[in-house]
């Protein structure tokens, strides 16, 4: 399938960029997609989380109260859970969130996504561009110019470009990346998606 590549002051170019079917026309797979969404954020946690169980917290060791004779159940520690201050019963532990998953089907998992996107005609093809000094103002014209700035959208770029990266990192709605680090949750994620030209090829050569 082709494309009309625009320039970033939203005229056509002219020209045409062709998008493989095994990348951006397959049938979406949602299973994949799920799948690949929660590996992408699993690997995001930190798993730092962690509550003092009985015998971490601060606390006497002296018995409350006799063992027998009060009419009330044997208390042996301040520090039990039952008790304000106490440890806590089966609490959040350290741990490591991140699972592994297939090459092939974090694969699937991304043409599914650039394939909804195609259907839903949320994809754009931008002639390749660069800035020379980060300025803020240069993306908002653009994404102004290309009619997408009222949504969340992703710029997929053929390399890392600091400038642009630096221009886009104030705007909410706008996030940059290089087409290597294309992911399924950012393109699922995003209403919009601005594809750089040069990027095109790097996408299709990656997934196809």
């Amino acid at each position: 399938m082709e494309l009309t590549v625009y320039k970033t002051s939203g005229e056509e170019t002219g020209k045409k960029v062709v998008l493989e079917d095994a990348v951006f026309g397959v049938e979406p797979n949602d299973h994949a997609i799920y799948l690949d969404v929660k590996q992408y954020m699993a690997n995001g946690r930190q798993g730092t989380h962690k509550s003092k169980q009985r015998n971490e917290v601060a606390g006497s060791t002296r018995k409350l109260k006799r063992q027998k004779g009060t009419g009330g159940a044997r208390s042996g520690s301040i520090k039990s859970p039952l008790f304000p201050g106490g440890g806590r019963v089966f609490g959040p532990v350290p741990r490591d969130y991140s699972f592994k998953l297939n090459k092939k089907l974090k694969r699937l998992a991304r043409r599914s996504a650039l394939s909804y996107k195609m259907k839903g005609e949320a994809i754009k093809v931008v002639e390749d561009f660069s800035i020379e000094a980060p300025r803020t103002k240069t993306i908002v014209a653009m994404m102004n110019n290309l009619k997408v700035n009222d949504r969340k959208i992703l710029v997929v770029l053929p390399e890392s470009n600091q400038n642009i990266l630096l221009s886009a990192r104030n705007l909410q709605n706008v996030k940059v990346i290089p087409a290597e680090s294309l992911n399924t949750y950012d393109v699922m994620n995003a209403s919009s998606v601005v594809i750089a030209e040069g990027a095109v090829n790097v996408i299709n050569e990656m997934l196809a």
